[in-house]
């Protein structure tokens, strides 16, 4: 049930409701920004644990601007084609921890209007990643590009899926709730994933092993967003709390949650004795030749659909995420 887990929010209590789906596993405790949201506006404005979302998860995006849902999170890559520049936040080896990943991530974002017009109809209250993915797997340790050929791996939406296909992989795009079916039933070999997931999806009950990589093999953007219509329909004193908790603040929240997650999920690899190895110098050059294209490829899209300077936006970016890990 991760990454498709759904709170709603109440709105004024004559207003009925503001909700949005909460990515994290069921065993996670709410994240501190509905205390905040309730605690800013005297309980008008509240989280409430709903059993499913308003729409599966490739429908978020649009159920929150056609107004289905009033605030929702949601990965940019369930909905492939739709978003260019957020892809920025998703290559290899941007960071070791979530939270200054999605704090620069938001302020980056927000300084190019470009990402705005991505989100066209909606109001972003933060965009924030989860923290740096890794490989897991049942058969093998991962520790040269050669070992991952003649294994097939589950991928998610996004990058991810262009990151394996640069590494040579046999991906396969699937739900990440299948992920234990698929590994336990040996449909699939491995799956990429954040440490998080060794909790949430129970996969250190079936994988062996597992290789992470200094900064990160992958990572996935989200947005954090709100119906413009049912923001421009809140009291002033609602629309001001809202924008309280919006940008860093959110981001920064969202980023810890998965950063106390990762550990929590690292920690139980290791209790049920996985082997965790880390990628050496020669892996991640290694990878890095093979994602480098990838970046150079974003940076000529990018500008080309209309953002000025890309090369400098993803430079920028890069020295952002060392600024708020010190």
């Amino acid at each position: 049930r991760a990454h498709g887990e759904a709170f709603m929010a109440a709105g004024e209590k004559t207003r009925g409701f503001v909700g949005w789906r909460y990515l994290l596993s069921p065993a996670h405790p709410k994240p501190d920004i509905c205390d905040l949201l309730a605690s800013q506006t005297g309980g008008r404005l509240s989280c409430n644990l709903l059993p499913r979302g308003v729409a599966s998860p490739p429908g978020t995006f649009d159920a929150v601007k056609n107004g289905l849902a009033d605030i929702s999170f949601t990965v940019h890559g369930y909905t492939p084609g739709r978003f260019l520049y957020t892809q920025m936040a998703e290559f290899a080896f941007l960071g070791d921890r979530a939270e200054p990943i999605s704090v620069a991530f938001d302020k980056v974002a927000r300084q190019h209007p470009q990402f705005a017009a991505e989100h066209q109809g909606t109001k972003v209250i933060a965009m924030f990643t989860h923290g740096p993915g890794m490989v897991m797997n049942s058969k093998r340790p991962i520790r040269q590009i050669s070992d991952l050929s003649g294994l097939k791996f589950r991928v998610g939406g996004g990058m991810v899926n262009e990151i394996a296909r640069s590494l040579g992989m046999n991906a396969t795009l699937k739900a990440g709730t299948e992920s234990y079916e698929l590994l336990s039933t040996g449909v699939m070999d491995g799956t990429l994933f954040p440490a998080e997931s060794a909790e949430s999806f129970k996969l250190s009950k079936v994988v062996k092993y597992a290789t992470t990589f200094s900064g990160g093999l992958y990572n996935t953007s989200f947005v954090f967003l709100m119906n413009q219509a049912r923001y421009d329909a809140l009291s002033a004193a609602d629309k001001l709390a809202i924008d309280a908790i919006s940008g860093e603040k959110a981001a920064r929240i969202f980023g810890r949650a998965w950063d106390k997650v990762d550990a929590r999920g690292m920690a139980l690899l290791r209790t049920d004795g996985v082997v965790v190895d880390k990628a050496d110098a020669a892996f991640v050059a290694a990878v890095k030749a093979g994602v480098g294209p990838l970046e150079q490829r974003w940076v000529q899209d990018a500008q080309a659909k209309g953002l000025p300077n890309a090369a400098s936006v993803l430079t920028e970016f890069r020295s952002e995420i060392a600024r708020a890990s010190n």
